[in-house]
């Protein structure tokens, strides 16, 4: 809690080992706003909420941390408001048979309720805390206030429209809807006075719309102070609407905006409309007159090298605002757009507003995941340690960095450190809807895989066409692109620095597996065609390949010298009754574990191609195993379902260490971090969570257990009982562990041969001496 990693207590007792074992999770690279609905602020304190996935990520844009809200019942957020005392936040799920939550925000749910059938587009908490509004989506057609305190619904009414936005009004007794042709006012008071005991019929009456009642109305706000009495609508073709406590329309100004108004947010003060190309327009409550129009973000394929914003120029193209939210006390104002971009500007100058802080995440599903390797002359490498790079539908490739920053990285990010562009269609790049739709009705955008050379030199992409793109680590640069494949790249893999050539070998669903030489500018070297269908997964050991596909093949090929040159030729060929859908090799790279359908982890030998054993992977009894990822230090392995489940597991021992989950779908790769610290996990919900999405989600897993075990490689055996506790801090510069080793009972600690230096340091010699001075017992 403190800041630095958690010690570690490890407990030695007839055999048995109790770990201290945490998951937690850090940060989420991802945002899954899609609407006014899906933005608010606390009006106290500035705090920020919006839904990624399963989690609610709220965030303190001055101290850039986020804490999260996961929703237990695994159904992905699709609304969220916060209560007007900052203390509790309700939130809306989508799916089947949805509820309504409250939770506190420095705790947990504190109320639930059901009433919606097929998912919840939009709620609010009324002015006092004491009601909440929830209106159920397009075919629900449901919309209730319900009494949160005592979990029960005291009014409910059908509604026939698509509804987009709810507000309360200050004084609690009405409330307004807007949809599609559709602005209705609901009246509270009336609904209480002839409420007996149960649910009673809310009442409404539709606002007077006059020559705009064909209109669609994408957001809604109730009057504050002076103006609490008005209500104010903006419509999609970029009107904004006033209407007055009669529910007439009483005047309407034209945004003047290129395409569609789509959100707003309105204080005693102001009036902020969301409009298409980032244009945002401040107008007056009290008459509507037009006062500013704020900074446009980023341009869309913005380089984040750049040292300062640039101004709008007529050719740039800016993504279109989604949503809005302003915190009256601290004046700033949080803008979601639909690149998956956020950013809170400070409002105190209207006419002069300055950016506190800006995201920029990936707009469509991410695919892939690689971590920077860790190179033993750190002089070499082309960026830091705790670097990753990540892959999406969006046609980008983006850099980030899980340590916070030390100093000043760019004007955009906090976390991420580059952008890499596939393309010039910058389309890819806006969430989809009508203008992503038109741009990727193909289906083919974006990069499909990633992989990264162990010198840390090269990064190779493969897309959704089969194309295969190699950049360059220390300028980020394109340096070769090749079509490889008539199909999307499924995989790619460096062969390892100890075999003492450099491969590069792509799999694709089009069946083949094309092995290219890094010596020779990439050349074709060979290509296998013994896969019979799509090839889920190829890894390098010292002088073999081993692949797997959906053909429930697995093939291990050995590396021969020819005159032609280096050749792979099959030595094993296993065919299993289940599709074997991704594979990683475990730390001493002499087996492989698979990942199986049906929910099992199989190990084979490399070298015999014997099956050595079968884990389970899962926790559940339903779906399929998608995907498995080996730690660095071959303690742990994780997996992931189709039911967008991760877990990891004890990788000898096959015991489920922990059970994640928080992301809306499928997981598509993870990843560990090379201090073993973190849990990289990206999916199709756009989210990288460590975040991702995103978040992408960082996992904070008990570092100094990985230390240990990859240091000794022993196991401990206790005859007689003997109990040894050890509190083992970070690592000093040396290496060693710096602590103390309490020890109770006679020494008579029994090992499977290997004590390590560092273990040595820590206890007296003669203590050693006893300890390495019987070893009868072998692992």
């Amino acid at each position: 809690r403190s800041g630095r990693p958690p010690s570690v207590c490890l407990i030695f007792e007839c055999s048995l080992v109790c770990v201290l074992f945490q998951v937690s999770l850090e940060k989420v690279l991802g945002i899954g706003t899609v609407s006014g609905s899906g933005l608010t602020s606390d009006p106290n304190s500035g705090l920020i909420a919006y839904p990624a996935g399963c989690v609610i990520v709220l965030l303190h844009p001055k101290k850039n941390k986020q804490s999260h809200i996961i929703n237990t019942s695994r159904k992905p957020f699709s609304a969220l408001a916060f209560s007007h005392d900052g203390k509790h936040l309700v939130t809306g799920e989508s799916g089947h048979m949805p509820c309504v939550r409250v939770w506190e925000v420095d705790g947990g749910q504190v109320a639930e309720v059901q009433s919606h059938k097929y998912g919840v587009s939009c709620v609010a908490f009324s002015t006092n805390s004491c009601y909440i509004v929830s209106v159920g989506y397009q075919h629900d057609m449901t919309v209730s206030v319900w009494d949160w305190r005592k979990g029960s619904i005291i009014a409910s009414n059908k509604v026939s429209s698509r509804v987009f936005a709810v507000s309360f009004s200050q004084d609690n007794s009405y409330f307004v809807t807007a949809g599609n042709r559709h602005i209705k006012f609901w009246y509270l008071d009336a609904s209480k006075e002839r409420r007996v005991n149960s649910t009673v019929p809310l009442i409404g009456r539709s606002g007077l719309l006059g020559d705009h009642k064909n209109s669609m109305f994408s957001g809604v706000a109730c009057g504050r102070g002076l103006m609490a009495c008005s209500t104010y609508c903006i419509t999609s073709s970029g009107l904004l609407c006033l209407f007055n406590s009669s529910r007439q329309l009483e005047a309407w100004v034209n945004l003047k905006v290129s395409d569609t108004g789509s959100c707003l947010a309105v204080s005693e003060h102001f009036i902020f409309c969301g409009c298409a190309d980032g244009v945002i327009r401040v107008f007056s409550p009290s008459n509507l007159q037009y006062i500013t129009t704020l900074h446009r973000p980023h341009r869309l394929g913005v380089d984040l090298t750049q040292s300062a914003l640039l101004p709008a120029s007529p050719g740039a193209q800016y993504p279109d605002t989604l949503a809005l939210t302003f915190d009256p006390a601290s004046k700033q104002l949080t803008c979601v757009y639909n690149d998956h971009s956020v950013y809170v500007w400070d409002v105190k100058d209207v006419r002069n507003a300055g950016k506190l802080y800006s995201a920029l995440y990936h707009s469509s599903s991410v695919w892939s995941v690689e971590v920077y390797p860790e190179l033993s002359d750190a002089s070499q490498a082309c960026l830091p340690l705790s670097s990753f790079f990540t892959c999406s539908s969006d046609n980008t490739i983006r850099l980030w960095h899980t340590d916070p920053p030390t100093g000043h990285r760019n004007l955009y990010s906090n976390d991420l450190l580059r952008i890499l562009y596939v393309g010039e269609n910058t389309q890819h790049l806006q969430a989809e809807g009508e203008r992503g739709e038109a741009a990727g009705a193909d289906g083919k955008a974006g990069i499909r895989v990633l992989g990264i050379s162990p010198d840390g030199q090269h990064l190779a992409a493969g897309d959704r066409c089969g194309n295969l793109r190699i950049f360059g680590l220390e300028f980020l640069d394109e340096l070769a692109k090749i079509e490889a494949h008539d199909s999307e790249v499924l995989c790619l893999v460096f062969s390892p620095t100890s075999t003492g050539v450099k491969l590069l070998a792509s799999a694709s669903r089009d069946r083949l597996i094309h092995i290219f030489n890094l010596e020779k500018n990439y050349s074709l070297e060979q290509t296998l065609n013994d896969h019979s269908a799509s090839i889920t997964a190829v890894k390098f050991t010292e002088v073999r390949m081993v692949s797997c596909g959906a053909d429930k093949s697995i093939y291990f090929q050995t590396a021969e010298q020819t005159a032609e040159g280096l050749s792979f030729s099959r030595s094993h060929h296993v065919v299993e009754k289940t599709t074997l859908y991704d594979m990683d090799l475990d730390s001493s790279r002499t087996h492989v574990a698979i990942a199986c359908q049906d929910r099992n982890v199989r190990v084979y030998n490399v070298e015999t191609g014997k099956l050595k054993k079968c884990l389970k992977g899962s926790s559940s009894d339903e779906g399929a195993l998608l995907k498995v990822h080996v730690d660095p230090s071959g303690s742990f392995f994780a997996t992931s379902c189709s039911d967008k489940n991760i877990t990891i597991f004890d990788y000898e021992s096959g015991e489920c260490v922990a059970t994640l989950f928080g992301h809306s779908e499928i997981v598509t790769c993870m990843r560990f971090s090379q201090d073993c610290r973190h849990l990289i996990t990206v999916s199709g919900d756009r989210y990288t969570k460590i975040l991702i999405t995103e978040i992408v989600n960082r996992l904070q897993l008990d570092w100094t257990l990985f230390k240990v075990r990859r240091r000794t490689g022993v196991r401990f055996y206790l005859h007689p009982p003997l109990q040894i506790v050890f509190n083992l801090p970070p690592p000093g510069e040396d290496g060693c562990v710096e602590s103390c080793c309490c020890v109770s009972g006679p020494p008579l600690l029994q090992t499977n041969g290997k004590l390590p230096m560092w273990f040595r340091k820590l206890v007296s010699p003669t203590f050693t001496d006893q300890l390495t001075g019987n070893q009868s017992v072998s692992d």
